[in-house]
């Protein structure tokens, strides 16, 4: 889960301010903050009586490149997409009733990447950095280093309880995040054996595409791109079959779609909200739907990790736009950049109101900064200027939200490590370690009781900040 961090320098994110924003009139009147600050404590007051049921669903939104500060931005684009002026929006996110901060390093770097997060939050162990569905006793790309430091997943927990089981993500299924559900990689850029040096696969190490049908048998729901690792070297692509760079990558042979059901939209990622073609991919919001009418028809209950993954690449690329357009297209599925307004003090020129710490949207021109009024900054590719040249983005190491509801969600409060939530999501419904706390009330204990009701946790992940 990386981290990335925009820096908010104004309140105006879309096209068309100009000057100050305009707000409602009732924001000038005391009793309109004060009746909506006494609405707020009288839900609050309503936490006191805690949810302790036991969660029959597990439902995992991770908002990979989802930091504070994007969260923040998002919420202002929503708002503005909606006509507002977007400070006052509500996320659907917003919404949950607990909110706590997960530490994010890896156990070998204090900037964490998205593998070894996602090993901690789904595996609840830290991990080193690269490596997915392993301990941090295994070393990046060293094959012989993977047996005996396999960790498993909450996916893994829920499916040997007998729970349905689901991954939905916008990236590739063998991206960092979807595979630390499924494989023990200690290189998360094996996708397939093409992108493995020989003497790894010859050692027994497997591909990552190889092992989200191997190793955990009838995944309900595969839902993302990817579809090139999973066709043998040089068959050409479905949809864009004079495309090389889209043809199948396996040495072996296999055809694991063949072998297989799955929902693969594309070769690689799934392409960005804004540039999404409608009739031939879904929507992240629309493939969440799908999924959980499929998943819902097990009446033990389901997990289901969901990944907005293309957030983390908007940012990584400068493209402020295209993350945070992700990352109200996220919020949309929860709930089922213009100008600033006013001019640099130093050199005079306007400046937007998203900004990067480093990235490729560096640029001098005639020995000073660019002039962003000369250029079409509302492109959907417009790459945000950066302090720092650097042809991509870099994680931030800032801690991240996390927000939750759900039966014991108040057990996700204060400041974590990262690994302790899937540990919290377990506890909730009885699956994995440390279950002596579900026996029935009749065996002298307290028991969970269990309801048909979801705990839903959202983790947001960052980037670097200024």
């Amino acid at each position: 889960m990386k981290v990335k961090a925009v820096l908010i320098i104004c309140s105006c994110l879309f096209s068309g301010c100009t000057g100050k924003p305009q707000f409602p009139d009732q924001e000038k009147d005391p009793k309109f903050w004060n009746v909506w600050a006494q609405r707020t404590l009288k839900n609050a007051l309503t936490l006191q009586n805690l949810n302790k049921n036991k969660a029959q669903n597990l439902i995992l939104f991770l908002g990979d490149g989802m930091g504070v500060p994007t969260v923040t931005a998002a919420r202002i684009l929503k708002g503005q997409l909606n006509g507002q002026s977007g400070e006052e929006t509500q996320l659907e996110m917003d919404k949950f009733p607990f909110v706590s901060l997960a530490k994010t390093y890896n156990t070998n770097s204090q900037v964490p990447d998205s593998a070894g997060t996602a090993t901690a939050y789904l595996c609840g162990v830290k991990a080193n950095e690269g490596t997915v569905g392993v301990s941090a006793a295994a070393v990046r790309s060293q094959c012989n280093t993977t047996e005996g430091n396999e960790v498993t997943s909450i996916l893994r927990w829920a499916k040997d309880a007998g729970k349905s089981v689901g991954i939905v993500t916008t990236t590739r299924v063998n991206h960092a995040t979807p595979s630390a559900a499924y494989a023990h990689s200690v290189d998360r850029d094996w996708y397939s054996d093409n992108e493995m040096p020989a003497e790894a696969v010859q050692a027994g190490c497997r591909d990552i595409a190889r092992q989200l049908f191997e190793n955990i048998p009838d995944i309900d729901v595969i839902m993302g791109g990817g579809r090139k690792y999973m066709f043998p070297k040089n068959t050409s692509d479905v949809e864009y079959p004079n495309m090389t760079k889209h043809s199948g990558t396996r040495k072996d042979g296999r055809n694991l779609v063949q072998e297989w059901i799955t929902s693969l939209f594309e070769p690689g990622d799934l392409p960005y909200d804004l540039e999404r073609n409608s009739k031939t991919d879904p929507s992240l919001t629309e493939m969440v739907e799908v999924a959980i009418k499929i998943l819902r028809n097990n009446p033990s209950g389901f997990f289901l990790l969901v990944e907005g993954g293309r957030i983390d690449h908007g940012h990584h690329e400068g493209k402020a736009k295209q993350a945070l357009h992700e990352a109200v297209e996220m919020d949309r599925a929860i709930g089922l950049a213009g100008l600033a307004p006013m001019l640099s003090d130093i050199d005079q020129k306007p400046f937007t109101s998203i900004l990067y710490g480093n990235g490729p949207g560096f640029k001098i021109v005639n020995s000073a900064r660019e002039n962003v009024s000369t250029i079409d900054y509302q492109e959907n590719n417009y790459q945000a200027q950066a302090a720092v040249p650097l042809s991509m983005e870099t994680h931030g190491g800032e801690d991240v939200a996390v927000f939750a509801k759900g039966p014991l969600a108040h057990l996700l409060h204060g400041v974590h490590e990262q690994n302790y939530i899937p540990h919290v999501m377990a506890y909730a419904a009885c699956i994995g370690q440390n279950r002596e706390h579900c026996m029935t009330a009749g065996s002298g204990t307290d028991g969970l009781r269990p309801v048909l009701s979801s705990i839903v946790a959202l983790l947001t992940v960052t980037r670097i900040v200024c």
